[in-house]
């Protein structure tokens, strides 16, 4: 059994995420916002926005956040300044949501799963098996289904622009995780997920709701056995540190979505509403490459900790996916029987 260390500094930057990873911008987060902070005024002072997400400095999310500011200020000359709040200093997903839908903030990049509250539709993403690889997941995202499930989103007051990743989840766990047999009895983190608990459930294991902040915590204490998160999430907050074992199963894929305030986002000019919905679609790409590339130095760094790595096997991935077919009949009820058919076809 691994040694099990004292909260770390990696558990404290844990603390302060709502479910991954930070830059160095230390911009103060703000308390309140006047009407000149989200209009030019009448000297012709830029448009200062604020940029939210929880992702801790140097992964590929918060970097793309860096990547949106520069070539947003740069291709509207000036005229709208972007400032980054990362590390969740705005708060959890749903504090930031509740921002976008108020007004008190333009911009936030926010997990499919901690906000399917809003817009059950949503969930979608949260099915086991739902999609083979990363390619098909991007076909549908970025043709007309990821289009209708971004609408959903129109509702509720926000615009949701693209979908970015975090990338496939994985399972890890303090014991010994190999095959559909070992999960039985054991008990895995979830969140607030009809969909994702009920996944749990059929593999034999127990759901315990735990929120992010208290996951490295929950973990080392023994709250729980394991949990399921990409590898980004895994190496950034050093989950490895509490988990001996790492099976890569891509189970299920975790998304961002990159969203506006609705609102503010209609109140722009239409040069202005073109350069951020352009760069949020094509900086989605950008950030998809760069996960992608970086995944092999987070596994590698996983390896190094000591953590026992085991691939998935074909034979267990059939029986898993058996197994978590019934998934798919409580999320009917959830995301509606038409989309979801349409969306389990176009994963094929």
């Amino acid at each position: 059994m691994k040694r099990r260390f004292l909260l770390t500094v990696s558990a404290i930057m844990l603390l302060m995420t709502a479910c991954g990873s930070s830059t160095n911008a230390v911009t103060e987060a703000p308390s309140g916002k006047t009407s000149e902070t989200t209009s030019a005024s009448s000297s012709g002072d830029a448009i200062e926005i604020i940029y939210g997400h929880g992702f801790n400095p140097d992964t590929p999310q918060a970097r793309s956040a860096e990547e949106f500011k520069t070539r947003v200020e740069e291709e509207s000359q000036g005229r709208i300044k972007v400032n980054l709040f990362p590390s969740g200093q705005l708060g959890s997903a749903k504090d930031m949501f509740e921002s976008l839908q108020m007004g008190t903030q333009e911009i936030a990049l926010l997990p499919t799963a901690r906000i399917s509250g809003f817009s059950p539709t949503l969930q979608i993403f949260d099915l086991p098996f739902l999609f083979p690889d990363k390619e098909t997941a991007y076909k549908i995202f970025d043709g007309e289904v990821g289009e209708q499930l971004l609408g959903t989103l129109d509702s509720v007051g926000v615009k949701g622009l693209a979908i970015y990743e975090d990338g496939f989840k994985h399972f890890t766990c303090n014991k010994k995780l190999e095959t559909l047999e070992d999960f039985k009895g054991k008990k895995f983190r979830t969140m607030e997920s009809p969909i994702i608990m009920e996944q749990f459930k059929t593999l034999g294991a127990n759901p315990v709701p735990v929120d992010f902040s208290e996951l490295y915590n929950a973990l080392q204490q023994g709250t729980v056995d394991g949990q399921e998160n990409p590898l980004v999430t895994i190496d950034s907050v050093k989950l490895y540190e509490v988990q001996d074992y790492l099976l890569l199963s891509s189970h299920a894929y975790l998304g961002h979505v990159f969203m506006v305030s609705d609102d503010w986002f209609n109140g722009l000019d239409a040069d202005l509403q073109e350069i951020i919905a352009r760069n949020a679609k094509e900086i989605a790409g950008w950030e998809r490459d760069l996960v992608a590339k970086e995944e092999a130095a987070y596994l590698e760094t996983i390896k190094n900790s000591g953590t026992t790595v085991i691939e998935l096997s074909d034979e267990e991935r059939a029986k898993m996916k058996e197994a978590t077919a019934s998934v798919y009949e409580v999320a009917k009820d959830i995301v509606g029987e038409d989309l979801l058919q349409l969306v389990v076809e176009a994963a094929k």
